[in-house]
């Protein structure tokens, strides 16, 4: 489409013109033109592009391209409300573990006897994760927290069981990274079956990605992790796959048996519902198989 703006009259010529299917009215097509939008849906038929020209393989459907595009929208409000579990078992072992140690600071993710300087203090040429993230604006969107350093004057920060649970989960994890005990990161870790800090903040990393495409709508069907999984007992990675969603999916099943074993059999069964009730479409159940890995 160029770098210009073009109405719906236009979209529909030129997916004609690349030969995808329009198996709608033309009033029908524009609905979803003016709802989705012709660049979101470009993720999804790009599937289906057989060229740098984005001309469609033969028999490609439009309505095969909404259907991936619906897959896509109800496996991301699947995903997130199971990863809010993980997120929040997470958040709760950090902030117990380490407030239960280091009683004497309660704002123990700003001390650099607990944390690594990094984490907390700026440099000329670069600002620290705790001062990008704690900031008054942090402060005064959180009224736990207005509230705390109204009662509180002198405190430069609320203690970690008030702030961090305004923490994004990415941060969150940045800060367990930067955790100077390596035995509370031990503990914490091994609540989720993993012993190795370092192979769960493998682990962990996807699992916040996954969240954060979730969050933002970007595309999950075709995901892949930036780096393979690290291998632990209890996930059996199919054929040696470690980057696909399948794997992904894999790794959140095994926190989740950790935190709950019924809220990992709900998980795992309410994607089996979803993939099963979209394998009807022959198209969408190869994109399952082959993009996504799941069997």
């Amino acid at each position: 489409m160029g770098n210009k703006a073009t109405n719906t009259n236009v979209q529909i010529k030129t997916l004609k013109d690349r030969k995808l299917t329009l198996d709608y009215s033309d009033d029908e097509v524009k609905e979803f033109l003016l709802d989705i939008g012709y660049y979101r849906l470009g993720f999804y038929w790009h599937h289906f592009e057989i060229d740098k020209d984005h001309n469609f393989a033969p028999e490609s459907k439009l309505a095969d391209v909404i259907a991936l595009y619906y897959l896509d929208v109800d496996l991301r409000h699947l995903l997130l409300k199971y990863l809010n579990r993980i997120e929040i078992h997470f958040r709760t072992k950090v902030v117990y573990y380490v407030s239960n140690k280091f009683k004497d600071s309660p704002a123990w993710f700003a001390d650099d006897n607990v944390v690594n300087k990094s984490f907390i203090h700026s440099t000329p040429y670069k600002t620290s994760m705790l001062n990008r993230v704690y900031t008054s604006d942090f402060i005064n969107n959180n009224k736990t927290l207005k509230k705390h350093h109204q009662n509180n004057p002198l405190d430069t920060y609320a203690p970690a069981w008030k702030s961090l649970e305004f923490f994004t989960f990415g941060v969150l994890l940045n800060l367990f990274k930067n955790i100077k005990d390596e035995d509370i990161k031990k503990r914490v870790s091994g609540s989720l079956g993993v012993i190795n800090p370092g192979k769960f903040e493998n682990l962990m990393s996807t699992v916040v990605l996954i969240r954060n495409v979730c969050s933002h709508g970007d595309v999950l069907y075709d995901f892949k992790t930036p780096r393979g999984l690290s291998v632990v007992p209890g996930i059996d990675f199919e054929d040696s796959d470690r980057s696909s969603l399948d794997a992904c999916i894999k790794v959140i099943a095994y926190f989740l048996e950790h935190i709950s074993m019924n809220r990992k059999n709900d998980f795992l069964k309410d994607i089996d519902d979803l993939f099963t009730k979209n394998s009807i479409n022959p198209t969408i159940k190869e994109i399952i198989v082959d993009k996504i890995k799941y069997k």
